[in-house]
């Protein structure tokens, strides 16, 4: 099987979709790459549970209010509409899958540079 190819998402991370298509609507499964030293953008997804599965690298997660460091091996669930991102704290690269439920669709996107009560309702 060939590896789908990586592109640069405007989220501020690189992506190779593993699977994510529209006959499987329940799970997208994504290999998500954060060059050192960068962070993604603060966004939220609407209607979609998120999962990291942290691959390598150590980096600063917040999710909602809270801030917490996360390495290899550890697990973060993120509530549909909640505010996000990750900062890689290493020089080399952070690599994790993103697991979500219903699977990711550009659509369900949003920076979270307008109130979250907005994010909410839309």
């Amino acid at each position: 099987m060939t590896r789908p190819e990586e592109y640069y998402f405007k989220e501020g991370c690189f992506i190779e979709e593993w699977h994510n298509i529209a006959n499987d609507q329940s799970c997208s499964i994504a290999r998500v790459r954060v060059e050192g030293g960068k962070a993604t953008k603060l966004h939220a997804l609407k209607n979609t549970v998120e999962r990291y599965v942290m691959l390598g690298g150590s980096a600063m997660v917040t999710v909602g209010k809270k801030s917490w460091r996360v390495s290899e091996g550890d697990v973060v669930v993120i509530k549909p509409d909640e505010p996000q991102k990750i900062e890689n704290l290493d020089q080399e690269d952070l690599v994790f899958l993103a697991i979500c439920t219903p699977r990711f669709v550009v659509g369900n996107y949003r920076e979270c540079n307008e109130p979250l009560e907005t994010l909410q309702k839309t």
